[in-house]
């Protein structure tokens, strides 16, 4: 399988963020993840649609932005606008799910949904026809350096049987790194989400490839 990994910028310097996304880029990596929280449905507070606007200036990486954030309708557009290519919203912060995942894809997004680790997965089920990426959070939302939660490897794989005939990419993301990284692709998911684990090493290179190729 071909491992996709799409770097968290939160984990990044932002006082040297060309630097950051220019080094991953040259690793081969073509997406990135920006992790955008309001300090109400997640306690902690990131940035907003100005800074994807001034990242999308920088990079031609796909942005995957994921909305930890309440009431995420009234900022749909905002964030489609600022040069967001694929939009996730949470399950439990939407208050019409269908809604939506239609204003995202009819915005000429692709529409994503993230489901927090106590979530059933069987929860998507419903949303199938209306979703490009499920992202399935492996620790809770707010913070970066979290450690995995094991039970969400069984959520990982029902998800894959659940979607195999559909074309809906699979993202999993907290407490990704060396020691969890295999066990989450043999699952069978698309991508993972790794901020410190890559951005926190003092060879991002080397860990980059370490990742890629399952070695430690």
């Amino acid at each position: 399988m071909n491992r996709i990994i799409s770097p968290s910028l939160l984990s990044a310097n932002f006082t040297q963020l060309i630097r950051d996304i220019n080094l991953v880029e040259e690793l081969g990596v073509k997406r990135l993840h920006l992790d955008v929280m309001d300090g109400h449905f997640v306690p902690n507070l990131t940035f907003g649609p100005f800074i994807i606007e001034d990242i999308r200036k920088i990079t031609s990486c796909h942005l995957e932005t994921h909305l930890m954030i309440e009431n995420p309708n009234r900022y749909i557009k905002d964030y489609a606008k600022a040069g967001s290519d694929t939009i996730i919203i949470h399950h439990e912060a939407s208050s019409d799910i269908i809604k939506d995942l239609s204003e995202i894809r009819n915005l000429g997004k692709f529409a994503g949904i993230a489901i927090n680790p106590d979530t059933s997965y069987n929860v998507v089920e419903k949303y199938l026809n209306y979703l490009d990426y499920i992202l399935i959070m492996s620790v809770y939302p707010g913070f970066g350096g979290q450690s995995f939660i094991l039970d969400t490897l069984e959520k990982m794989k029902s998800i894959v049987e659940l979607t195999k005939k559909s074309d809906i990419k699979i993202g999993v993301d907290g407490g990704v790194n060396l020691s969890t990284i295999n066990d989450i692709y043999s699952t069978g998911i698309d991508i993972t989400i790794i901020g410190s684990a890559l951005y926190g090493a003092t060879n991002i290179k080397k860990r980059y490839s370490d990742l890629i190729n399952g070695t430690s």
